[in-house]
């Protein structure tokens, strides 16, 4: 039997807000987390995922935005995925038991192990061991573009099968035969969330239950219709709001992630730097300048939408 979860709908995996300095900014950080639980809709937040810079936080820093992040998604009754990578099982381990403690996290979300590239068989072992030892439910995160690893739909399979295990974030670059199989034979209880944002609409449309979108920082509301739409069958309009995304994810994504985004959420007033912390750097400032004209945009549409 798994764990109570409710993985379904929008998953917004928050962005950490420096100050020009560098320094964590958490109260910019609080109030992205309430903006997207409350007028944006979004169903859970995601802390400490790539989009968060998560690797160039201290244990402090991490501490921090993961106690922030718990008390938006308390104040709201909001489920809180934390992501937890490492290519070391005992560390990983470790890390799913201390977030355990707090009571408040509701999955922990693992990549395949990066770099070392264990294999299937490495790689079910992995899985197994934290599900078993580090008493929190897991999200399987996919994506052979950062880990060097593809995992077959038998073994995602296989790993939806344990009691533990909750979903994945299908960020396989594609929507090919692998993705179709994988959402017609899942096991019951195992969420399949997309992960990669200019593909999201079509993969919804083919049956994934909601989405962890980066993009949806910028635009959380219209992001977590898109995904209602599907959910209603209202074909037409999912198509279009999904075109519309696809573009404006596009334009967040013309430069590492979330260099941009972070570019577009300081246009706006809602953090109070765009600073990223090395290896990134700064967006240029065209790239900010179209990302957040296609960001305004969508807000005037679904104001005029409101008003009609």
């Amino acid at each position: 039997m798994k764990p109570e979860a409710n993985l379904t709908g929008l998953f917004v995996p928050l962005v950490t807000p420096f100050t020009d300095d560098l320094r964590l900014a958490p109260d910019a950080l609080a109030r992205l987390a309430d903006e997207a639980l409350s007028a944006g809709g979004a169903r859970g937040l995601v802390a400490l995922g790539t989009t968060a810079e998560a690797a160039t936080l201290t244990a402090e820093e991490k501490r921090a935005v993961v106690r922030i992040c718990s008390a938006a998604c308390r104040a709201h009754g909001a489920p809180l995925i934390v992501g937890v990578g490492t290519n070391d099982t005992a560390a990983a381990i470790t890390t799913l038991r201390e977030l355990s403690e707090s009571g408040d996290v509701a999955a922990a979300l693992v990549p395949t192990p990066p770099y070392t590239r264990p294999g299937e068989a490495g790689t079910m072992a992995h899985f197994t061991a934290l599900a078993e030892h580090g008493g929190l439910p897991l999200v399987i995160y996919d994506i052979p573009y950062r880990t060097g690893q593809s995992l077959s739909v038998r073994t995602l399979n296989a790993l939806g099968s344990l009691p533990e295990v909750l979903g994945v974030k299908y960020a396989t670059g594609a929507i090919d035969a692998a993705a179709m199989e994988l959402l017609g034979s899942s096991p019951p209880g195992f969420a399949v969330l997309g992960g990669d944002d200019a593909v999201i609409s079509p993969l919804l449309a083919a049956g994934a239950h909601g989405g962890i979108l980066a993009s949806s920082n910028v635009r959380t509301a219209d992001y977590a219709e898109l995904i209602s739409l599907w959910q209603r069958d209202a074909a037409g309009p999912a198509r279009r709001l999904g075109a519309e995304l696809a573009r404006l994810s596009a334009t967040l994504f013309a430069e590492p992630n979330p260099t941009v985004i972070k570019g577009v959420l300081h246009a706006q007033g809602r953090i109070p730097s765009p600073a990223v912390r090395l290896p990134l750097l700064a967006a240029s400032a065209d790239s900010i300048r179209r990302a957040t004209d296609l960001a305004t945009a969508g807000t005037h549409r679904v104001h005029d939408e409101a008003a009609a």
